[in-house]
């Protein structure tokens, strides 16, 4: 039986955002750890690493950018396991047409993940389990059992405070889903006369399409509860062309909606890559203990210098049902050094730039995109 106890402890550090030679050292055994799981329990992972010159327990390498990175587009096609694998929760990537991620999550790897999220928000202040919330969802009302991505996550993220009433921004109308957008208006004012915290998870462009006609229709601005909550995930996709500085939107939510910027915040991550990266008090992505990030050239995938763009890697050894733990995504980013952040974080952070391309793959934010488009 493989150990990896490495892995457990890692992904139990308490303080998400711990720094110091323990940490690291913890970090490297959990990776070699992680690596030595798959070689035993996936098939095919140690051909993988021998095609690249790598030995099997990893002694030749210096760093852990060196370990073969699989890419996150490559799951949209193909679906990778370990032997937890095999009879894991399964969640998508795609709402509504065009290619799907299909991930498997087994128990401890689902587990590790969303034991980050809860450290991450107990960090922030955002776990309150004694005042109930009202809820917008900017995100895919579930018909059935939740399997996309991104439904799975709105739905844990009610969990840090209890639901009052909770809304969906897309409907499911049984033939699909439908934008609902004189329905999110309807609801922001019933819970603005209701007068409980609100909480508003999902697509930023959503809140965008809202703010806008909330605008168009000279609606006078709402006062919600001073300890709502906006967390928003998923980027514009679709309609990158129409998006807006988050400075702005931000903007727009404290004079619009009356929350605050400091209670406004943005979260990445990827149904391929559970590991959450949230933004910091100055709206920067830092990376949390559980990873480490580099920056790959988009010609040679050479490793680039802080300050220099190309495809966003990221290792983690959080996951054992699927080699995901070395990953590069299809988003363009900048990788910083922590002191360039004036919050009080001392890990390095990453400014997102975009898609590299666009290709006909798509995520769940490209697609539930296009139903704003269709309304």
């Amino acid at each position: 039986m493989t150990v990896i106890s490495g892995v457990d402890a890692l992904c139990a550090i308490e303080h998400p955002y711990q720094t110091g030679a323990n940490v690291d050292q913890l970090f490297d055994t959990a990776m070699r750890e992680i690596v030595a799981w798959h070689v035993v329990n996936t098939p095919g992972y140690s051909q993988w690493l021998a095609h690249h010159g790598i030995k099997p327990d990893v002694s030749n390498i210096t760093t852990w950018s060196q370990l073969p990175p699989v890419f996150a587009n490559y799951f949209k096609k193909n679906l990778l396991l370990s032997q937890s694998g095999q009879a894991a929760l399964e969640l998508t990537s795609s709402g509504t047409t065009g290619q799907k991620s299909r991930m498997r999550y087994d128990e401890r790897s689902i587990s590790a993940a969303q034991g980050m999220v809860d450290r991450i928000f107990r960090y922030y202040g955002w776990e309150n389990t004694d005042k109930p919330c009202n809820y917008l969802l900017l995100s895919y009302e579930p018909a059935d059992v939740i399997t996309l991505g991104t439904s799975y996550t709105d739905q844990f993220l009610c969990k840090y405070a209890p639901v009052k009433r909770a809304v969906y921004a897309l409907r499911h109308t049984g033939k699909g889903h439908e934008f609902d957008l004189f329905g999110v208006i309807r609801a922001l004012q019933e819970f603005a006369e209701e007068g409980a915290p609100v909480r508003i998870f999902g697509f930023p462009a959503f809140m965008w399409f809202v703010l806008e006609r909330m605008r168009e229709m000279q609606l006078p601005p709402l006062k919600l509860h001073s300890d709502s909550l906006v967390f928003f995930g998923g980027g514009w996709k679709t309609h990158a062309d129409k998006e807006i500085p988050k400075s702005e939107l931000y903007a727009r939510l404290t004079g619009q909606l009356g929350i605050w910027d400091s209670r406004c915040r943005d979260g990445y991550g990827a149904v391929e890559h559970c590991v959450p990266y949230v933004e910091c008090s100055h709206h920067r992505f830092h990376l949390p203990v559980y990873a480490r990030a580099w920056i790959r050239d988009t010609r040679t995938f050479e490793v680039r210098d802080y300050g220099q763009r190309g495809f966003l890697q990221f290792v983690s050894p959080y996951i054992t049902s699927c080699p995901a733990h070395s990953i590069v995504m299809s988003d363009l980013a900048v990788l910083h050094c922590a002191d360039e952040c004036e919050c009080e974080l001392q890990t390095d952070w990453f400014e997102l730039l975009g898609r590299a391309s666009n290709h006909q793959a798509r995520s769940c934010a490209l697609a539930a995109s296009e139903l704003i488009q269709e309304k």
